[in-house]
């Protein structure tokens, strides 16, 4: 069926080039790139004020990738979004390369090295710190996987934005129910969440991480809010979203793709756009 909505053919386009990036049978975190792909698309070219031609302007908002192993997803959009060339794509994963598996610093419109996880909120919390004691208008966004929420920091992280009434921070929960060791409800269950966030002095909002229009309001509304409350939005997703045999699988997180069904993959996206 034939992408009528821009931000629709920027999505589609995200996944393609995700495919595309893969080093079959070596490359891993799949599931977890293509799960993410509205989220991007809705932050980077709608929603955020980002310059790709001054990438370093001191009064951006900042995006973090906290989880930082869906580098791929994050290295696509950016690509797309015009902060470097799409040709570089083609270096994502390999030896020598200047795109490492996970989100790095050393690549245009990164703004933290990530990977180890439960740093990205406390990180992006300092960030929003000093812009308010600075009286800068940056908001800062910071993308969590629910699994990440197993990690201590991020729980220190809820405590110490709403003392320090940090309403310019906008965090982003990627709900899809899976982890590298299973489901989150079985490895760590951290419901209510929703109600354990919001006595965590948080102004909390449910979006569907798959629709632009949903993303875009929930994202609209938190940027606009008069509260002094940090921000968070659980976006319910799809874990491997876009490839049916991957979708909501616990394998696409480790799980590779061979040149074959790479082939096959990259044509069934051309005949959809």
């Amino acid at each position: 069926m034939a992408i009528d909505n821009k931000l629709d053919a920027i999505a589609h386009q995200i996944r393609y080039e995700i495919i595309k990036m893969l080093v079959p049978l070596e490359s891993h975190h799949i599931g977890c790139s293509l799960g993410i792909v509205e989220i991007l698309t809705a932050l980077y070219f709608e929603v955020m004020n980002i310059d790709p031609k001054n990438p370093e302007d001191i009064n951006r908002d900042y995006f973090i990738l906290s989880k930082g192993h869906a580098g791929a997803s994050l290295y696509a959009t950016l690509a797309l979004r015009g902060f470097f060339d799409k040709k570089l794509l083609s270096q994502y994963d390999t030896n020598g390369g200047l795109l490492p598996e996970h989100a790095s610093r050393v690549v245009s419109g990164v703004e933290l090295s990530t990977g180890s996880l439960g740093h990205g909120l406390p990180v992006g919390l300092g960030l929003a710190l000093s812009a308010k004691r600075d009286k800068r208008p940056n908001k800062v966004f910071v993308l969590m996987s629910d699994g990440e929420l197993d990690e201590g920091s991020n729980w220190e992280a809820f405590l110490f934005a709403s003392q320090h009434k940090l309403n310019n921070v906008i965090a982003i929960i990627d709900k899809n129910g899976l982890q590298g060791f299973g489901k989150t409800e079985e490895v760590i269950s951290v419901e209510p969440i929703k109600e354990k966030l919001e006595s965590f002095g948080w102004a909390v909002q449910e979006a569907d991480g798959h629709d632009l229009q949903s993303l875009k309001k929930a994202m609209t509304e938190a940027q606009n809010s008069q509260s002094d409350k940090p921000n968070i939005i659980i976006a319910k997703t799809i874990k491997g979203r876009g490839i049916p045999f991957f979708e909501g699988k616990f394998e696409s997180h480790y799980y590779s793709i061979s040149e074959e069904k790479k082939a096959e993959l990259l044509s069934s996206f051309n005949k959809k756009s």
